[in-house]
Order: C-alpha cells, then structure tokens, then sequence
C-alpha cells in the first residue's frame, strides 16, 4: 500500500484547485486573473506531491529545457497578462514535456476502459519505448 503524506494530500487538493481554475478561466473567455491564478496553484501543488527538488530535476533536465521554457514562459505570458498567446505557448510545452509519458497514459485507459480497440491503437502508436 503507498502512504501518502500531508504534504502530498496538501499538493493533490492544490493541483485540482489549479486544474479547476485553469478550466474555469478557459470557459471564460481567457481570463488573465483565474488563468494565473490556476497555473501557480497547479505548480505548487506539483512541488508539494513530488517534492521540491524532483519537481526542479524533472523541469530542469538537459534534453527537457526547451520543453521547460516554453512551458513556463506560458506561465509568465499568462501572469503579464497576455493569456492567449500564454496558453498556446504553455500547451505546446506540456505536450513536448510530457510526450513520451502520452502512450502510456492512453495504453492505460485502453485498458481501464476495457475497449479491445484503443488498446490495440494505443498499443502500436507506443512504440518508444522511453519513459524520459
């Protein structure tokens, strides 16, 4: 069984708070404020489940620095209030940081969804095979 800790309990309800506001300040129309607002909660809460100097190994690798700027220079557009272009440019640093970490996840809801047809689909799109 995995035991979490209060700080992790703490980062799980900062990072749904953070994706919440995200979500809510798409809905309305790109709002600067609630935007912002989502992206320093989901971050800290980030820092608070894996821990500080993880979350800044992960972020702050050799071959991930490109994906890492692009992801937090969207986070600094979208605090100096430039949330249009700051979520584009954040949307393709998340993609590029977590795109090997993409077939896994769908291979994993093929599974959990029972659908012998995305896993199959899943399943051959994956085939690289590195988890970094």
């Amino acid at each position: 069984m995995v035991v979490i800790s209060e700080f992790q309990k703490i980062g799980v309800g900062l990072s749904g708070f953070g994706i919440f506001f995200l979500l809510f300040g798409v809905l309305l129309y790109f709002d600067s404020v609630l935007l912002a607002f989502g992206n320093i909660l989901f971050l800290t809460g980030l820092a608070f489940i894996t821990g500080l100097r993880r979350t800044a190994h992960f972020f702050f690798q050799r071959h991930k620095l490109r994906a890492s700027s692009f992801f937090l220079g969207g986070v600094a557009l979208v605090v100096f209030r430039w949330p249009r272009i700051g979520m584009l440019v954040e949307t393709y640093g998340f993609v590029l940081l977590f795109k090997s970490f993409f077939p896994m996840a769908f291979g994993f809801l093929g599974t959990v969804l029972n659908m012998p047809f995305l896993t199959a689909l899943f399943n051959s799109s994956g085939s690289s095979s590195s988890m970094v």
